[in-house]
Parts: structure tokens; C-alpha cells; sequence
């Protein structure tokens, strides 16, 4: 590796470094507003200036790479000052540049407090300015519900046109003008397209772009700040939650780079208001007249013991729903254990995955970062782009990272990179195993390809065929070879790995969600936070959740629970990563969590719980299940429970697959509450009318 001298410090770095990158890996600090570590280089700003021995004048940093600055005249490397007083004398002028048009809103500005381009004109500007013209006004543009726009503060970064383009891969923002004439828009006035569109909003180092769900609603210096996890999805993006009191005001991303690196979906981040909305604070109890009436505790968990009574164990059953956390599974699994039932389920959609297959057959085994070592992809079943849009992220990543081969069989669909769509069902499927279809040599030539399999081919009355035949494939095609499991199932339910994991499915003679959910099948279904499914007429149903959502409307007796924001939980992403949530909030009125209520409803039932707090939980939990005490790391799943896999076969239907998801924006409970949800959801709606017109 080349060698560089930075303030005298000498240090060895790639030569594919820029010149910024060598600095601070020096611990030289290099301010900038235009560059940033995940887009392309535009060296726009020039607030990166740095002094490089026998250049005739600063350069910057961001654009000048380690490879092209030439060694002194004796042969020493490269000498870079990042202090000297010709550099701190070209920052000056440049911020002075930039400050030339820039408002005085600091004071009632949403980005005050986390604004770069106030840090920075303290740490590297001046005091005064030699400029008294009139300063240029921009009139602000509608970009969509969710990102405010206040264009007199735009210092023309190109930031967030560089991140709808190469990353979201929507290029709805670009620059018209030339000069101070200069403008970012949309061009036609009209919302952005992408799911990840309030992302633009974290990337502005000014206040031209910011939150408007959030807008005026809270300083940075007055919210406590929680690590935690997201739940909209199965990826597991990390996320922070900032609360104000016991209110969350907002979700931001935080970054990890094998998961989401540093974005997050508009859903995970303005799902906020959700949380406040139609929330459940306090039990229910269906009444003799048919109505749902506020009751205490004592009165519900009474309602429940008497509808359990003397009612066979065969009879009783419970459905875990997509937000649940393991511990709260682990929790009602262990009472329907205690009732006699092996009527339990977390597959509330019906797909057909099975633990007793092996492990590897229901993760998403290449890892999300694995997606970039891959040289082809096959899609069956799925929308990555409104399943999981952060692995759809990934997944255009490699596409610009070079040439990869990518197929897609299923719904025709736009996911912002070059696809060949192979077909649109089982038979396409079918014809690349017998070598009949083209897409088929180009898998075969592939040293690591991926296969991933979806909700949508997996969810029907023929998913377990499927999923055989989608192992087929991969074991085909050569995706399972030493040091490379290429089988990947994307899920959409962030309760699901987890729920499987500890065998949260029908045991020894168990009903299935559809056998539970069918006329007469069942006398008592315990849901929790299951909204998905219809309960036939005639079961008495217990809701145990945190809105007054499908459940809640079905049910005949409500028990509040905390939401995700509202307790610690463990959740295991479609990876098979465990990652930890924590509280940043309390839950409203009577709520609680929901292990909690489980806990006490038991001793009423006469199958008491054997913990009395969420340690000793976890403590009999991770006994049972030592791979999901591992924060943040995947265990490997066992690659030959794919090859038994693909020799189950199985009747397939001919009929195409069809996303489990219709609308991205109104996929759970919290989402539908929300009123920025809706708001996205009537917007994207119309513009699917307004495509197929």
C-alpha cells in the first residue's frame, strides 16, 4: 500500500483511497458537505480543501485520489497539510461562499442542533462577511408528504440527488439552472416514488430538506435517544428511537453495515404517529348485548378462565402475529403447553416452512451483505422492493458494482435495477430446472448464486412443493458449495425466524392457522397481535395486542400489550440474526407486556408459568435455544437439510405468484393507524392508477 504523510503523520493506506479517506484515516478531521462514504463523488462543495505538498494551490480532498499525488523530489511520499494556514484560509472563503445566500433561520430551523452547516461555520468559518447583496430567494418545491422543503437553505450538495438515483434508484430529483440560478426538483412537482425517499432528509447537511411529519414537533437537546430495532419488516434495520417524555417523536436510523447500512423505509421511520393512535389502553370484555365494554383485569382474565373451562385441550389453540417478539411466543407457547393444546402457530399468512426440516430451509442463508459476493440471482415469488426494501437496496448495490445476472419469476414488477422477468409462475420455474429456459446456462455458469424465495411462492395451498422445487433450484445450480449457501428465503413477518426457531408450529396432531381458523374448528383461538386472519364465527376469541385493529374487532375479550417501542424483545430477522429491542417508551393506561399478562392469566387458568420476570424468561429460553443469546451474530444453519429438501417434491399448482403484499405502506397494525400511512398509501395508489391508464 502506498504511504502518505498527513500532518506529519505518516500512514499506509489503499491506493484506491481519496485523498479525504487517507486523512482521517491519519485522524486528520476534513469538514464536507457534498461528499459522503456511500454515493458518488461530485466535489461540489470544496469545503474539503486541503494543502498537498507542490500543488499550486489547495485541492480537494474528496476527488483527488491517493494514486495520483506524486512522491517529493527525493523520493518521500506524498505530504498533505490539513491545519495550515492556506487551508484554513481557503475553508474561510468557501464557507463565506456559501453562507453568501444562505438565511438566518437558525432559530427556527428543524435541523438546529444537527445541522453540518452550522457546526461547521462555527469550527471553520469567520465572523464577518464582505458580501451585503440581496440574498437569492427559491421558491420551495412539493417533493411528497413526508420530506419539507425550505430551498433558500439548498447549498446545491447534490446529495440527495445522488442518493435517489445510485441508491434508491428512482432519480425523481435532479438540478435545472446553471449558477445561482441553480434549483433541485422534481421537475414535474409531484411526490418522490421511493420507499426510502425520507432518507434525502437525513443526507442534507443544511435544513432545505427535512422531516414534515416531524416539523417544528421537537429540538434534538430535548429527546432521549434508545437503540433498538425495527418490526415493519423481517430485515431487522437498526434503528434509534427518540422520546420526549413518555411520547416516541421520531425513528432515525442508526448504522449497521452487514443489515441496513444507514437507511432505513419510510414506513419504519413515519410509522411514529402510529404508535399513538386507536391504541388499546385498557382491557375488553364482549358483553351478554354483544358489545365490547371497558372491564378491569380481573373481570377479563375472569371472561378468559371461563371460556377455557372444561373445554377439551384439542379445542384451544393460538396464533402468533407479525410483530411479536420471541419472548412473548416463548411465553404463550409455554401456557397453551400447560392447557394441553398443541394447537400453535406463527405462520399466519400459511406459508409452508417446517423447523423440523432444518434451519437452513427457512433462513435467508447468503446473509443480506452476502448479496454482494454473488455473480447471479434468482428471484422466485417475491417484490423485494416492497418486501424487504433494504435487501432490494442491497441488491441494486451489486447491480452497479458490476455485471450480475439477475432473473425474476413472478409478478412483473420495477425494482430499480436491470432484470431479465423469466415468467410468472411454477412452470417458469420448472423449465429452468430442465434446462429449457435461456436464464438457465446463465445460473449454472455462476460460481455463487443466490436463489431467493418468497412469501408469495411459499404462501398457497402448493408452498411446500415449492419451496422443494425452489431447493431444487438452488442444489441445481450449484448455490450450495463449500463456504456458500446461496438458498435465501425472504420473509416479510418480523416474528417469524424467531417464532420457528422455537418451534412455535402445530406439534403432535396440531391444527394449522387455516384448520383454526375454519367454522366450528376450534371453541377458544388466542391471538396475539394476529390481525391477518379471520377467525370463523363461533370460537371465542382472545385479542392480546396493542391497537383496535381486525383482532380487536373480532374479539371477545382485549387485552392491551406493548408495542415494539414499548418493551424490550427479541426479534430475529430473515437472516436468522438475533438483535435485541429495547423500551424507549411506556405503554398507555392498563397496557403491558405481553409476557407480562401471559404470566398472570396463567396462574388463572391453572397452568402457572414457571419465571416471574423477563430474565428468568430469557433464562429458560436461551436454555432451550443457546443461539438466540447470540446478539447480533447468525448462527449457520446446516446446508444438507436444503439437498433433503429438494427431494420432497410435490404437486405444484400452475397458477402465478402473487406478492403477499399489496400495499407497502398498511402491512401491520401500527402502520394502518397511522395517518401519514394512509396519506402515503392514497398517493401510491394513484400513481398505480394513473401508470395503468
Amino acid at each position: 500500500m502506498p504511504k502518505i504523510i498527513v500532518d506529519d503523520v505518516e500512514v499506509d493506506v489503499p491506493a484506491e483511497y481519496t485523498l479525504l479517506q487517507a486523512c482521517e484515516a491519519a485522524g486528520a478531521e476534513i469538514p464536507r458537505f457534498c461528499f459522503h462514504e456511500r454515493l458518488s463523488i461530485a466535489g461540489n462543495c470544496r469545503m474539503c480543501l486541503v494543502e498537498l505538498k507542490g500543488a499550486p494551490k489547495p485541492v480537494a480532498s474528496c476527488a483527488w485520489g491517493v494514486k495520483d499525488c506524486r512522491p517529493g523530489p527525493n523520493g518521500e511520499p506524498p505530504t498533505v497539510y490539513t491545519k495550515s494556514a492556506s487551508t484554513k484560509k481557503a475553508r474561510e472563503g468557501v464557507m463565506e461562499f456559501l453562507l453568501i445566500n444562505h438565511p438566518l433561520d437558525c432559530p427556527i430551523c428543524d435541523q438546529g442542533g444537527e445541522c453540518d452547516l452550522q457546526d461547521q461555520a462555527m469550527a471553520y468559518g469567520v465572523d464577518n462577511t464582505r458580501f451585503h447583496e440581496n440574498k437569492r430567494a427559491v421558491e420551495d418545491k412539493y417533493i411528497g408528504p413526508l420530506v419539507k422543503t425550505w430551498m433558500n437553505r439548498c447549498i446545491h450538495c447534490t446529495r440527495c440527488v445522488r442518493f435517489a438515483t445510485e441508491v434508491a434508484g428512482v432519480p425523481d430529483l435532479g438540478a435545472i439552472g446553471r449558477g445561482e440560478d441553480m434549483e433541485i426538483t422534481t421537475y414535474l412537482e409531484k411526490a418522490m416514488g421511493s420507499e426510502l425517499q425520507s432518507c434525502v432528509a437525513d443526507l442534507c447537511p443544511v435544513g432545505a430538506l427535512t422531516s414534515k411529519p416531524y416539523a417544528y414537533n421537537a429540538r434534538p437537546w430535548e429527546l432521549t435517544k434508545t437503540e433498538s430495532v425495527d418490526v415493519m419488516d423481517a430485515v431487522g434495520s437498526a434503528i434509534r428511537v427518540d422520546t420526549r417524555g413518555r411520547e416516541v417523536m421520531r425513528i432515525l436510523p442508526r448504522v449497521n453495515e452487514a443489515i441496513n447500512e444507514e437507511w432505513i423505509t419510510d414506513k419504519t421511520r413515519h410509522v411514529v404517529d402510529g404508535l399513538r393512535r386507536q391504541r388499546l389502553d385498557r382491557p375488553y370484555v364482549r358483553g351478554a348485548d354483544g358489545r365490547l365494554a371497558p372491564a378491569s383485569w380481573s373481570e377479563a382474565f375472569a371472561a378468559i378462565a371461563g371460556a377455557v373451562k372444561g373445554k377439551d385441550a384439542s379445542r384451544i389453540g393460538a396464533i402468533a402475529g407479525d410483530l411479536a417478539a420471541v419472548e412473548d411466543m416463548w411465553a404463550l407457547q409455554g401456557l397453551m403447553r400447560g392447557l394441553g393444546s398443541a394447537n400453535v402457530d406463527c405462520r399466519q399468512d400459511g406459508a409452508a416452512l417446517d423447523p423440523a426440516l432444518g434451519r437452513a430451509t427457512y433462513l435467508f442463508n447468503p446473509t443480506i451483505q452476502g448479496i454482494e459476493e454473488a455473480d447471479a440471482i434468482l428471484i422466485v415469488g417475491s417484490n423485494p422492493r416492497i418486501e424487504a426494501s433494504l435487501v432490494n437496496v442491497r441488491i441494486r448495490k451489486r447491480w452497479r458494482q458490476g455485471p450480475v445476472a439477475i432473473g425474476l419469476v413472478g409478478e412483473a414488477a420495477n425494482l430499480t435495477y436491470d432484470h431479465d422477468y423469466l415468467g410468472a409462475g411454477p412452470e417458469t420455474l420448472q423449465s429452468l430446472l430442465d434446462g429449457s429456459h435461456s436464464f438457465a446456462e446463465t445460473l449454472k455458469a455462476a460460481k455463487r448464486p443466490i436463489v431467493i424465495v418468497g412469501q408469495g411462492a411459499l404462501a398457497r395451498a402448493d408452498g411446500a412443493a415449492m419451496l422443494s422445487l425452489a431447493a431444487k433450484a438452488a442444489d441445481t445450480f450449484g448455490a450450495i458449495a463449500e463456504g456458500w449457501n446461496g438458498f435465501a428465503v425472504l420473509h416479510t413477518a418480523a416474528s417469524r425466524v424467531g417464532g420457528l426457531d422455537i418451534g412455535f408450529v402445530p406439534g403432535e396432531g396440531g391444527k394449522t392457522v387455516a384448520e383454526m381458523a375454519a367454522p366450528g374448528a376450534m371453541d377458544v383461538v388466542w391471538l396475539l397481535g394476529a390481525d391477518e386472519i379471520e377467525i370463523a364465527p363461533g370460537a371465542f376469541v382472545v385479542y392480546q395486542g396493542t391497537h383496535g385493529d381486525r383482532g380487536a374487532h373480532r374479539a371477545d375479550v382485549i387485552l392491551p400489550g406493548a408495542a415494539y417501542t414499548e418493551k424490550n424483545g427479541l426479534y430475529v430477522n430473515t437472516e436468522g440474526r438475533p438483535q435485541f429491542g429495547y423500551r424507549a417508551a411506556f405503554p398507555p393506561g392498563d397496557a403491558r407486556e405481553d409476557w407480562a399478562i401471559l404470566r398472570a392469566v396463567s396462574d388463572v387458568l391453572g397452568a402457572r408459568l414457571p419465571f416471574d420476570s423477563l430474565a428468568q424468561l430469557r433464562q429458560a429460553l436461551f436454555s432451550a435455544h443457546p443461539h438466540l443469546a447470540q446478539d447480533e451474530r447468525i448462527t449457520p444453519a446446516d446446508p444438507a437439510a436444503i439437498g433433503a429438501l429438494a427431494s420432497r417434491g410435490g404437486a405444484v399448482d400452475k397458477a402465478p405468484f402473487a406478492s403477499p403484499i399489496t400495499d407497502f405502506y398498511l402491512t401491520n397494525p401500527i402502520a394502518r393507524a397511522s395517518a401519514i400511512m394512509a396519506e402515503c398509501s392514497a398517493l401510491a395508489q394513484g400513481a398505480k392508477r394513473e401508470a395503468a391508464e
